[in-house]
This record gives structure tokens, C-alpha cells and sequence, in this order.
């Protein structure tokens, strides 16, 4: 017996929801097993950089060319098979022989991740109503950090020579949901009614997923908002997720204390995008998102400044961690909305693939800070401009947007 529509699209979200869950700990395996790989694989520093950018390119070319098919053959199976892609490869990542293939698993498996995430904010955002879209995507976008808080804590509780286990974990749980996944996920019904009969004007006379359309009719200043917007937001976070735990071991935390703060970073993340999901969805929307964004630099800067001590440097990342992904939470809920459904897909993708340029730049620009002597504090405080300009960014986006809302 089929299930009645609240309940599919209920079930769809939870399904977003766990899918997404995977996806934050495949994301932050590689860097949380890099101890492991080095002891044993001992990489030059070039060939472990490799290693690490391999999955950032898969997830760049993936979002791209997930985002194109789901405009042509639909959100769900192309969804479908991103999370098994990305399963499989994650499984095939501890049988590796040496650091090249270890890199061209990471970047098989950054090819299923890249397509399934803008697909899972696609889908969220196509089966809710409209007095939920916003509070639902953001509700499955903030299943990532939680993945991350966990693939964190699983570290913390396997020895370093154990580093395999963080990828069995990574791939055995999306390949034990893609059946649950084909089954049970609810198909756009926007999608379903997108027959060729039925394009002949408004949203739909624009051609199925057409990159050049996502520059066209006036959306090319929202396009390059977007872009950029997601571009500053993927610096500032995979700068802080790869070099929070070492600039916090030197101000003085243990390792343990890091790898706890980092926990906190994420779980704290998790938390705030659902709260600003639920806010987005009332009239303090706009007061939200402009606190969000308001705040983020005070907070980089509260995270300099702060005295090394312990206890008040773990609530610190904490409270980083809710404003940097409440940003991205808001990010997340108004690409949708940005484009007509026919080019939703590869608008998603495109904005999210532009932005992993970002994930790729952060992590070697704190690099390159630290190599160049500078100090935690000070290395915090040298990327608040890019902080800034981000936030304005955003501000700016939202408010095209509210001039113009695409259904």
C-alpha cells in the first residue's frame, strides 16, 4: 500500500537526512585517517596533498555532472546512484596498495559525494511545502557536520594503524541505504510533470539543465553572488576543520582536547543550521540570516583573541562552529530558490562546485600562514577579510532574492 504524500515526503527527507549523515563522515575521513596513512604508506608531503585534493576535484566535476543529469532523468535515481558511488569506492579505499591508488579512490568517491549533495538539497527543497522548504533543507544539510562529529569521535576511539575502519564505516552504511533510498525516496513531482508537452513557457521553456541558462534572464549577477558566496564560505570551513586541531594544540590544548573541540565544531554546526533553518521559516527570516552573517567575524575574531585556556577555547570552536555552519545552512536553503526548477539541478551544482575551489584554496592558505611563521591568533585574524567579504556577499544575494523568488 503506497504511502500518503506527508508521509512519502517525510520519509524522503529522512532518507536525505541519513544520506547526508554519510556523506559528513566520508567527507572528513581522509583527514581524520592521515596519521594512519602516513605511518604506514609514508608519503612525501606532495604526495599526501594529492591525496587529499583527489576527492575535492571528484566532488567538484561530481556536483557538476550530478546536477546536469537530475535535470534530465530526474533527482532520485541520479541521487541513488551517486550514494552508492560514493559507498563503493569509500569501501574500496582501505584495500588500496599504496598512495595512488589510495588517490584514485579518494577521487572516485569525491565524484558520488559531489553528486549527491546538491541533489539532497535539491530534492528537500522540491518535496516540501512551501512553509517548510527552508527549515527541511536545512534540517538534511545539517546531517553533514553531524557525520563529521561522528566520523570525529570514531577516530578518537580507534588506534591510528586501525585508519581502515573509518572508511568500511564511510562506505558500508551508504551502500546498506541505497535500497532503502530506491525504495522509499519520493521522485520531484515538478520533475515528473516535466513532459516535453508541458514546456512551452514559464519555468519550464527553459531547456533541462542548461548551464548558460543559469547566466541568463537576469541571473547572472545572482549566479556570481552564489558562487561567490559558497566560494568564501568552503575557504573559511575546510580551513578550519583541517587546522583548528593543530592551532589549538598550539595554544596549549592537548590532542585529545583538539580532537573534543573539533567534535564540538560540528555537533555545535549541526545544531545552529537546523535552529536558522527554523527561523528562515518565520517573519524573524531576514533577522537571521543578517545575525548570521553580522556575526561570523566577531566570532573568528572572539576565537583569536581568547585566552588559552582550555574550557573557554572548546566553547569558543563551539560557538564558531554554529555560526560558520548556520552560514552555510543559509547558503544551502536559498540556491534553490534562486533558479526555475528546469535548471535547479545544475544551478545547485555549479554553485556548490565553484565552491569546492574554495574547500581546496582554505586548507592550503592556512598552509602556507603557518609555513610563513604565523602565530594562531594571527593566522585567524589574516583571513577575516575574507570573512568579510563572504558575509557581504551573502547579504547582498539574499537581498536579490527577495526581490525575486523563483517557485
Amino acid at each position: 500500500m503506497a504511502l500518503e504524500k506527508p508521509a512519502r515526503t517525510g520519509l524522503t527527507l529522512m532518507l536525505c537526512g541519513f544520506a547526508a549523515l554519510c556523506e559528513g563522515i566520508d567527507l572528513q575521513a581522509a583527514g581524520l585517517a592521515a596519521a594512519g596513512i602516513s605511518a604506514e604508506f609514508k608519503p612525501a608531503p606532495d604526495q599526501l596533498g594529492t591525496f587529499f585534493g583527489a576527492s575535492t576535484f571528484g566532488l567538484l566535476l561530481g556536483a557538476i555532472i550530478g546536477g546536469r543529469l537530475a535535470d534530465s532523468f530526474g533527482r532520485k535515481w541520479v541521487l541513488v546512484a551517486s550514494v552508492g558511488l560514493f559507498g563503493l569506492f569509500s569501501l574500496c579505499t582501505p584495500v588500496a596498495w599504496s598512495i595512488e591508488s589510495l588517490t584514485w579512490a579518494r577521487f572516485l568517491t569525491g565524484l558520488g559525494l559531489g553528486g549527491a549533495l546538491p541533489l539532497l538539497v535539491a530534492l528537500a527543497s522540491e518535496v516540501s511545502s512551501g512553509q517548510r522548504k527552508s527549515a527541511n533543507v536545512a534540517l538534511v544539510y545539517a546531517a553533514t557536520p553531524l557525520g563529521g562529529g561522528l566520523a570525529s569521535l570514531l577516530s578518537l576511539l580507534i588506534v591510528t594503524d586501525r585508519w581502515r575502519w573509518l572508511f568500511f564505516v564511510g562506505g558500508l552504511l551508504p551502500l546498506l541505504l541505497c535500497p532503502l533510498m530506491a525504495v522509499g525516496l519520493q521522485e520531484s513531482i515538478k520533475f515528473q510533470r516535466l513532459t516535453p508537452a508541458a514546456a512551452g513557457g514559464g519555468e519550464f521553456a527553459v531547456k533541462r539543465g542548461s548551464f548558460r541558462a543559469v547566466f541568463s534572464q537576469d541571473r547572472a549577477g545572482s549566479t556570481l553572488l552564489l558562487w561567490a558566496s559558497f566560494f568564501f564560505a568552503l575557504l573559511l570551513l575546510y580551513l578550519l576543520l583541517n587546522w583548528l586541531p593543530t592551532l589549538m594544540v598550539m595554544r596549549g590544548l592537548s590532542h585529545a582536547q583538539a580532537s573534543a573541540a573539533q567534535i564540538g565544531f560540528n555537533v555545535g554546526g549541526a545544531a545552529a543550521a537546523v535552529v536558522v533553518g527554523w527561523l528562515l521559516e518565520t517573519r524573524a527570516r531576514n533577522i537571521a540570516y543578517a545575525t548570521t552573517y553580522l556575526l561570523l567575524p566577531i566570532l573568528l575574531v572572539l576565537a583569536a583573541k581568547s585566552p588559552a585556556d582550555a574550557t573557554l577555547l572548546t566553547g569558543v570552536v563551539f560557538v564558531l562552529g554554529c555560526g560558520t555552519m548556520a552560514g552555510q545552512a543559509c547558503l544551502y536553503t536559498i540556491a534553490p530558490s534562486t533558479y526555475p526548477f528546469a535548471i535547479r539541478g545544475i544551478g545547485v551544482g555549479a554553485a556548490i562546485a565553484f565552491g569546492r575551489i574554495g574547500s581546496v584554496v582554505g586548507p592550503k592558505l592556512g598552509g602556507y600562514l603557518k609555513s610563513a611563521g604565523h602565530p594562531p591568533a594571527q593566522l585567524l585574524m589574516d583571513i577575516l577579510p575574507i570573512v568579510i567579504v563572504g558575509s557581504i556577499c551573502a547579504l547582498v544575494l539574499k537581498s536579490m532574492r527577495d526581490r525575486r523568488v523563483p517557485t
